[in-house]
């Protein structure tokens, strides 16, 4: 893969980059208008979104960074998006290009004051693995071998003037409307800042190892705080192939279901037992090991859950209170799903929307097990979000609603339900956490 000698920096020349994809974006749309012309309107639209999801993510990554780190978030939302901006946006998740070797070793001297050499006994400088916000290198001390990543330079310092950049697109895509729309993009920001702390990063792995390290099936390497430093974290190396490429040619069943259970059981044990939860489930943080076993490497994005939320959410979530309307709309206003300001139609609306949303999406807690292969389950899910992703009564309201927490709390559901289906997994046993 080609390599990268330079990331844009400052906020004018990032700007810049964006400015220029726009420009890119307004041809592919002049070219729209005459190919529906001549051919089906379906086929040029689906052609309109291929040259686009193309010309934005080559920008995107080369940006890299939290403009890099929202396609990879949206390319989690197979029910919002069109396929084609999923297919592309995914390549965020495990596969960029990485910084050329002579970068990397720059870089490396800046965030540690010191050559990879005088660290370690070996350092490659070519990444084995790049992604959003850094890039995995292979190092040697003392015959033991381990993993370092290295944040891109300027990400840290960038991350509120690219959300700014990338504000007006998000609010077109979501129908985002009001001052209200501030919080949302804040706590995607608070978040984002948190991950380019590394120092936070190897506190917070640290806390979910020792948290988790007895669920069966789950492996985590361990991190070494004096081979680290606030835009380099080190950890061991751990020999795996992606989720996601193992997904793809495994055949045993079993296999899928015991690694299926033990990711969800990680991800019910954190956030019913710890009320805080990874909270960035997409296949490049999993690994699966030769002895069969789940890996997870990666621990930057981690969600509190506050009980002011916790209670309301797992409570909407019971079957009891979804066919209890009453208890239903009760919940609804206390997570800010229903406003106080809402005129009857919407109230309606929205209830009428949600309790169809939730009554679907929460089948999993609704049983002792559940089959996490069916594709019917997850057909119904992309139909609905493309059904309401194109609706127009919903572009006529405020679509702006509900706690901060969702945005991160969703994407972690939507997100493991993804990995669960990848993983074709069977039998799975919804309240095991309990017991472990």
């Amino acid at each position: 893969m080609k390599t990268i000698d330079s990331i844009p920096i400052s906020k004018i020349s990032r700007a810049t980059k964006l400015v220029s994809t726009g420009a890119k974006v307004g041809v592919n749309y002049i070219k729209y208008y005459g190919d529906k012309m001549v051919n089906s309107k379906d086929d040029a639209k689906n052609r309109l979104n291929e040259n686009n999801a193309e010309d934005i993510y080559d920008s995107l990554k080369q940006l890299k960074g939290s403009a890099l780190k929202v396609a990879q978030m949206l390319s989690m939302e197979k029910s919002i998006l069109p396929q084609a901006y999923v297919e592309k946006f995914s390549l965020s998740q495990f596969s960029v290009p990485p910084l050329s070797p002579p970068l990397v070793i720059k870089t490396f001297k800046k965030y540690f004051g010191k050559h990879p050499e005088d660290l370690f006994d070996t350092f490659n400088a070519t990444s084995v693995n790049a992604a959003s916000i850094g890039q995995v290198h292979i190092a040697e001390k003392g015959g033991k071998k381990f993993a370092v990543k290295i944040q891109y330079p300027g990400v840290a310092e960038s991350i509120a003037s690219d959300l700014a950049l990338i504000k007006p697109i998000a609010v077109k895509m979501f129908n985002i409307k009001g001052k209200d729309s501030d919080k949302y993009f804040k706590e995607v920001e608070d978040k984002l800042t948190e991950e380019t702390n590394y120092i936070l990063e190897l506190q917070q792995s640290e806390a979910v190892v020792e948290a988790c390290r007895h669920i069966p099936n789950l492996r985590f390497p361990r991190y070494y705080e004096e081979l680290s430093s606030e835009r380099i974290i080190t950890m061991d190396y751990m020999k795996g192939i992606h989720l996601s490429e193992f997904a793809a040619q495994n055949e045993n069943q079993e296999l899928s279901n015991k690694l299926g259970q033990a990711l969800w059981d990680f991800y019910m044990f954190q956030i019913h037992k710890l009320k805080k939860v990874h909270a960035d489930p997409h296949p490049g943080n999993f690994l699966i090991s030769e002895e069969g076993n789940l890996i997870a490497i990666d621990f930057g994005c981690m969600k509190t859950i506050p009980d002011e939320f916790y209670v309301p959410y797992f409570k909407l979530a019971e079957k009891e209170c979804i066919d209890n309307p009453e208890k239903f709309n009760e919940k609804l206003f206390e997570l800010e799903i229903l406003r106080t300001d809402d005129s009857p139609e919407e109230v309606a609306f929205f209830t009428a929307m949600f309790h169809e949303l939730l009554s679907l999406f929460t089948q999993p807690f609704h049983s002792e097990n559940f089959d996490f292969s069916n594709p019917d389950f997850f057909e119904q899910i992309s139909e609905m979000g493309q059904r309401y992703s194109k609706s127009t009564e919903l572009r006529k309201v405020n679509a702006n609603r509900g706690s901060t927490h969702f945005i991160y709390i969703n994407r972690t559901f939507f997100g493991l339900y993804n990995l669960m289906f990848d993983l074709k997994a069977k039998n799975i046993k919804i309240n095991n956490f309990i017991n472990l």
